[in-house]
């Protein structure tokens, strides 16, 4: 057998669809050796001011979002200046694609073509190497699944903003394996959706696959996130906990925040201590975005307040940036990261913000976009990386099922040497329910 050559040989795009129908850029990487490797990028519907731009092609096509001009700078620019380039230099061609950019939020190639090519290339890494991605990224360190965070009801950017919180999420707390968190959020998912149908509350599914639910308050939907896990025969904060995202910035106007399902306008101080208020309610141990992307002190308000026992994650607020990362631990903004490779734009710059999270003792969580596919790249990042958690929607749709089900297949390829990370890698103590 001949020895493995990583060179790059030709790098091209192509047009595929995300799971809203819309197009994306797909990359393909073929090396000299013959391996050949593949990505898509995803795209987000509550996005950060701060992170890497999709280019789009503007116009009537797609509602404005073709990807042509991306898919032309691919083959224009970046195919010539990655060519004979070492595939398992990962940092190098990363910044080279960021050389090649030359903007501060990858405006010119487009954040959809960079993450894809830069996905494709480790993909053929590791293709060359004979080894899986995961497997490529972790070496000789010993594998870790993530503890999913699956999503069961859907709001805000997601589903209508029928209720303002974007995400209500489960957490498996007393799982042992991954596949056996897996069944639990598939119990309590079904169970959410029979009491949505009991009660007449269910519109469908939103874009991750969470019920769409008809709540009358935000709070209506931790309560039924309670009776979901109690209906699916576990016990709240001690089996199956909640997670929350809030993404704040989409729903704060000036200096107030407009919780429109709860007719209520509250300033900072009024929503830190109404999210006080939950997490001590509800056996919250997970909220991510609490306070609007400009709102530090608000952040910092919030984390003081619940940091001890709830994890607080930046999404819009740190943009899978190492600098904001790093600037926010000093500040005790957060005590989480939430990375999304298309948020940054390379898998290097995606690997530095987890690095500065790890630096500043934070835990970590790989992410997917509410425009997804059937790529399952992330899962390889998160077990390669070790990541704390996995966070790719819900129990429903095939682009989030090809990622649970990748990460089963990669718990069952290790055997006896699986290890879970388990509570211990979210923290958060059992939560009384005082509903």
């Amino acid at each position: 057998m001949s020895a493995p050559d990583p060179r790059i040989l030709s790098v091209t795009g192509r047009r595929v669809w995300d799971s809203r129908g819309r197009p994306t850029v797909e990359a393909e990487v073929h090396l000299a050796d013959g391996a050949i490797g593949r990505a898509i990028a995803p795209a987000g519907a509550s996005r950060g001011s701060h992170e890497a731009i999709d280019l789009r092609d503007g116009g009537d096509a797609f509602g404005g979002l073709g990807v042509s001009r991306a898919l032309a700078g691919i083959a224009d620019d970046v195919a010539p200046a990655l060519a004979g380039r070492s595939a398992d230099d990962q940092a190098a061609v990363d910044q080279a694609l960021i050389t090649l950019d030359g903007t501060t939020n990858k405006q010119r190639l487009g954040g959809n073509a960079t993450t894809a090519i830069s996905m494709a290339v480790a993909h053929a890494a590791a293709a060359s190497a004979g080894m899986p991605l995961w497997r490529y990224f972790l070496r000789d360190g010993e594998a870790r699944l993530p503890m999913p965070l699956v999503q069961i009801f859907g709001g805000g950017a997601h589903a209508g903003r029928r209720i303002d919180l974007q995400d209500v999420m489960l957490v498996p707390i007393g799982a042992t394996s991954f596949d056996e968190a897996t069944i639990m959020a598939a119990e309590v998912y079904r169970a959410a959706g029979l009491i949505m149908e009991e009660h007449g509350l269910l519109r469908g599914v939103a874009d991750e696959g969470g019920w769409w639910p008809e709540f009358s308050s935000n709070e209506e939907a931790l309560e039924e996130a309670v009776a979901a896990i109690e209906r699916a025969g576990y016990r709240p904060g001690e089996d199956v906990a909640l997670a929350l995202d809030i993404a704040a910035s989409q729903f704060r106007t000036g200096e107030h925040y407009r919780l429109t399902t709860d007719s209520t306008n509250l300033d900072t101080a009024g929503m830190v201590e109404r999210l006080v208020e939950w997490c001590r309610r509800f056996p919250i141990i997970s909220v991510e975005d609490p306070l609007a992307e400009d709102d530090e002190s608000g952040m910092r308000a919030f984390t003081a307040a619940v940091g001890d026992d709830v994890q607080v994650i930046g999404d819009d607020y740190l943009v899978t940036s190492a600098e904001r990362v790093t600037r926010a631990a000093a500040q005790g903004d957060c005590n989480a990261v939430l990375l999304k490779p298309n948020q940054a734009g390379t898998l290097t710059e995606t690997r530095a913000a987890l690095d500065a999270a790890r630096d500043a003792g934070w835990r970590t969580i790989v992410s997917a976009r509410s425009g997804e596919t059937e790529d399952t790249t992330i899962v390889h990042l998160a077990v390669g990386w070790r990541a704390d958690q996995l966070k790719v929607g819900s129990f429903a749709r095939s682009e989030r099922m090809a990622k649970w089900n990748e990460a089963i297949r990669v718990e069952e390829a290790l055997d006896a040497a699986a290890r879970f990370a388990g509570q211990a890698a979210i923290g958060g103590a059992s939560v009384p329910i005082n509903t």
